[in-house]
């Protein structure tokens, strides 16, 4: 199990996401990112629409997935 913050991922907050696989951590923070906007969080919104926008250029979108997997495996474990 590794520890990853919203703010790692590309978020505004130190909110902490675990999972065994950078996979359950970035869905972990998709979630996080849904939530927010849902409740009225107006400053994850920005991160929410660069999540969706990122997806929309798969070279970028792919660049941040490989560096969001790298920046996860050199995390020790917790």
């Amino acid at each position: 199990m590794k520890t990853m913050t919203c703010q790692q991922l590309g978020g505004p907050c130190d909110f902490s996401h675990h999972g065994t696989t950078a996979d359950e951590v970035i869905k972990a923070q998709d979630r996080h990112l849904k939530e927010m906007v849902a409740s009225g969080d107006v400053i994850h919104e920005s991160a929410a629409k660069d999540m969706k926008a990122r997806w929309k250029n798969p070279i970028k979108g792919m660049g941040w997935y490989k560096k969001a997997k790298s920046d996860f495996s050199q995390l020790p474990d917790d």
